[in-house]
């Protein structure tokens, strides 16, 4: 059986066939979504198997070029298989012309090549975590205070030359400001000084979504901690390639990169 879907950033929930199937989240560009099936025994996107729980519980995301055509597909416990057209919402995004950036941050010497690809390789490592926690489903809250100063998607160029994307939210405010876990997780990645990102904290949610917080001036937390919602865990610094202090706070299903302005909501994560 197949169908289509067309969802514009909203929560999309509905059902067919004698399987029932539930989707809620944001079907659009570095949108997230959950879903729930019944009696099923295994499930994917775009024929990439995706994490099924014991309760029928799975989750996935949208990077930001994702095209718009996308196909869930499941089999039963029968063996019967299904799927489901899921078409999601494309989106522009802003370009940002930003100029005082160290020299050494936009065209790296050759010798600290080496050092950029060796934590390129242990971050992407970490995000790799596809554990069965199931922390992705609780709301998501403000991580901290702040100006908001970068969003998701946006072209960069520092000192008139292109830059990748903008993958993260940016949060500003001084050094030393308090960072809130906005959801609760385990500390899968905690260093205090990458070359790029400077103060780096990475936490796994569960099924292969994670949250990364950098640039930060002091991490709270350390590798294998487990953290409740509203804990602190850092704090806001100017690390890394920055011209202030701010919080790049971001959000991955696997190697998606998703857009946090989308999950949160508009509570500080300590004042639940």
């Amino acid at each position: 059986m197949l169908k289509s879907l067309l969802v514009s950033a909203l929560i999309a929930s509905f059902s067919f066939s004698a399987l029932a199937v539930e989707l809620k989240g944001h079907l659009t560009q570095g949108g997230l979504v959950t879903g729930q099936l019944n009696n099923a025994k295994s499930v994917s996107l775009n024929g990439k198997p995706l994490k099924l729980s014991d309760t029928g519980l799975f989750v996935f995301g949208f990077g930001r070029d994702a095209k718009p055509n996308h196909t869930l597909s499941w089999v039963d416990k029968s063996g019967k298989s299904h799927s489901q057209n899921l078409v999601i919402t494309l989106r522009d995004y802003n370009i940002d012309k930003i100029t005082g950036v160290a020299k050494k941050y936009v065209s790296p010497s050759k010798a600290v090549s080496e050092r950029i690809s060796r934590e390129a390789v242990a971050v992407r490592k970490a995000r790799a975590v596809n554990s069965d926690l199931e922390y992705f489903l609780q709301p998501v809250l403000r991580p901290a205070e702040g100006r908001i100063s970068g969003v998701y998607g946006s072209q960069r160029y520092f000192n008139g030359e292109p830059r990748r994307p903008h993958f993260g939210l940016d949060i500003a405010n001084k050094t030393g400001s308090p960072v809130y876990a906005p959801i609760s997780g385990t500390v899968v990645f905690a260093e205090p000084d990458l070359y790029y990102s400077g103060g780096t904290l990475i936490l796994d949610h569960g099924h292969g979504v994670t949250s990364t917080y950098i640039h930060l001036s002091k991490l709270d937390v350390k590798v294998g901690d487990k953290i409740t919602q509203g804990m602190k865990v850092a704090e806001i610094g100017a690390t890394g390639r920055v011209t202030g202090p701010h919080l790049d706070w971001r959000f991955n299903w696997q190697g998606e990169r998703l857009d946090p302005a989308l999950l949160m909501q508009d509570t500080l994560a300590n004042k639940k």
